[in-house]
C-alpha cells in the first residue's frame, strides 16, 4: 500500500466502489446470532497463516483463496462442514481488498464493518467463538490472522447448519442454504429452507457460489 496522504481518499473512493457492489440482502453477512455449540474445542490457529507463498510480498497482495486450502481442509474437517464449501465463501468474498491497512481504513467509514477474508462482522465473530478454543481471540485480529478467520468462518458455519429445520423445502441445497445464511442471516435461511426463494441480491450470492464451485474443487488440491 502507498504511503502517501493520497491512499486515503483512494481507500475511500475504493470502499464506495466496494459499498456498491456489496449484498444488502441483511445488514450484514452471517450476523444473526449461531446457535451455541458444544463441540470439542479445536487448534487455535498462529498468527502466522499456513498459506503457500513463492515470493516475499505480504500474502495480501497477490491474495488467492487457493493459497490457504491448507487451512480449509482443517477447519472445514473440524467443524463438520463441506470444505468445498467454505472455500467457494472465500472466493465469493474475495471481492474487497484483505490488506489488513486498507481494512482498518475502511473501517473508520463504514459504520458495520467486516473484517478478514471471510468478511466477518464483530457480532457474528464474538457468538461463533463462545466456548471454542479460539474465544480469546478478538474481533480485531482478523485482517492480520487469516488462519483465524478461517476458522471461524467455519464454525459459523456449523452453527447455521445446526439451525437449519428437519425438514426443508428442496428450492436449495443444503451448502446453498448455509450460504445464504453467511451472507443473509440465520433468519433468513430458515425461511428460505422453508421454500421461500431468495431476493435477487441473496440470489447472486448462491449465484456467485455456483461460479465458484469448480475453482474451489481444485484450489483444495493444492
Amino acid at each position: 500500500m502507498a504511503k502517501r496522504w493520497g491512499w486515503v481518499a483512494v481507500g475511500v473512493l475504493l470502499v464506495g466502489v466496494w459499498a456498491a457492489c456489496s449484498d444488502k440482502e441483511d445488514t450484514t453477512a452471517g450476523t444473526e446470532p449461531a446457535t451455541k455449540s458444544t463441540a470439542a474445542p479445536t487448534a487455535t490457529p498462529t498468527a502466522n497463516p499456513t498459506a503457500k507463498t513463492t515470493t516475499s510480498k505480504p500474502w495480501y497482495d497477490d491474495y488467492d483463496p487457493a493459497h490457504f486450502a491448507p487451512d480449509v481442509r482443517r477447519y472445514a474437517t473440524q467443524a463438520g462442514i463441506n470444505p468445498q464449501l467454505l472455500m467457494a465463501i472465500l472466493y465469493n468474498e474475495s471481492y474487497k481488498p484483505h490488506d489488513p491497512k486498507f481494512e482498518r481504513q475502511w473501517a473508520e467509514v463504514d459504520s458495520d464493518p467486516a473484517f478478514g477474508i471471510a468478511n466477518m462482522h464483530k457480532p457474528a465473530f464474538d457468538e461463533t467463538k463462545r466456548g471454542r478454543d479460539f474465544a480469546r481471540r478478538k474481533w480485531e485480529e482478523l485482517p492480520d490472522n487469516p488462519a483465524l478467520a478461517i476458522q471461524a468462518a467455519a464454525w459459523h458455519l456449523h452453527d447455521l447448519a445446526k439451525r437449519l429445520p428437519a425438514q426443508r423445502a428442496d428450492l436449495y441445497t443444503k451448502d446453498e442454504l448455509l450460504a445464504l445464511g453467511y451472507n443473509a442471516g440465520g433468519g433468513n435461511m430458515r425461511i428460505f429452507a422453508r421454500g421461500r426463494k431468495a431476493g435477487s441480491q441473496a440470489q447472486s450470492y448462491v449465484d456467485r457460489l455456483h461460479d465458484n464451485w469448480a475453482k474451489s474443487a481444485e484450489a483444495l488440491k493444492s
